[in-house]
């Protein structure tokens, strides 16, 4: 079954839930991919690459909303069967997610280097290193 990459705009509750149960939900699960189809106006035509900027970046703005005032935004890249990923109303590049996210479908964390910081300036985190990303992100449990 073929596999699309999707960005999970996070918050600390989702990833103590990741780390406690090995996967993310409820479902549907709000992110953003890659779509070649319905693109944006400064994206017709855009190749691969750029919708797949388009869709990380898109998935940043919303985790900008789901971090607690002053927190660092988290999205997860996680790579999901197609037959679960549905196109979303909001952006161009928002889906939904109909299953859980189990841990091994994750491919990488993206935080924010700072709280409030610019979407060029996420640091890039292993799925190995869920422990220390919840941490970054919710320092004081």
């Amino acid at each position: 079954m073929p596999l699309v990459r999707v960005y999970l705009p996070l918050d600390a509750a989702a990833l103590t839930r990741l780390r406690d149960t090995g996967e993310l939900s409820p479902t549907p699960l709000a992110g953003h991919a890659a779509t070649s189809g319905g693109a944006r106006p400064g994206l017709v035509g855009a190749d691969e690459e750029e919708r797949e900027y388009a869709a990380w970046s898109a998935a940043a703005d919303d985790a900008r909303e789901r971090a607690a005032t002053g927190a660092r935004r988290v999205i997860a890249s996680a790579d999901v069967d197609a037959a679960v990923v549905r196109r979303g109303t909001e952006h161009e590049s928002a889906v939904e997610v109909d299953s859980v996210v189990a841990l091994p479908r994750i491919a990488s964390f993206h935080i924010d280097e700072e709280p409030g910081g610019d979407v060029a300036d996420l640091l890039w985190y292993d799925v190995t290193e869920l422990d220390d990303v919840l941490a970054a992100v919710n320092p004081a449990g």
